[in-house]
């Protein structure tokens, strides 16, 4: 005798798709080779994030990010560096500090 094997299918679960906001990051140093942007965003890989260089020494990257509470900083030649910026930061296991950017959708 044969058994006939069934396959279930689980209900798909609708989620409400969450709005994706545009995050504009700025570092400047115009003598710099690279400038790269880890964060909890993109797993620390800082290589998923490379900033362009703009002519007036501004390096510059716009990311579409969910709402929420990101940590970050910029890899600037292979050196980690925080903001310029006056920003919110926290320690972090190294014993250094990381930015922190809270995004939220704006209200239209």
């Amino acid at each position: 005798m044969k058994v006939k094997k069934i396959r279930l299918k689980s209900p798909k679960v609708r989620r409400p798709k969450q709005a994706m906001c545009k995050v504009c990051f700025e570092y400047f140093a115009p003598q710099a080779k690279s400038v790269l942007l880890g964060g909890s965003f993109n797993d620390w890989k800082p290589k998923k994030a490379l900033l362009k260089r703009g002519h007036d020494g501004n390096w510059k990257i716009e990311l579409r990010l969910a709402a929420g509470r990101y940590e970050y900083r910029y890899q600037v030649d292979g050196d980690w560096r925080n903001d310029q910026r006056p920003v919110e930061c926290v320690p972090n296991v190294f014993g250094t500090w990381n930015c922190v950017i809270e995004v939220s959708p704006s209200k239209r």
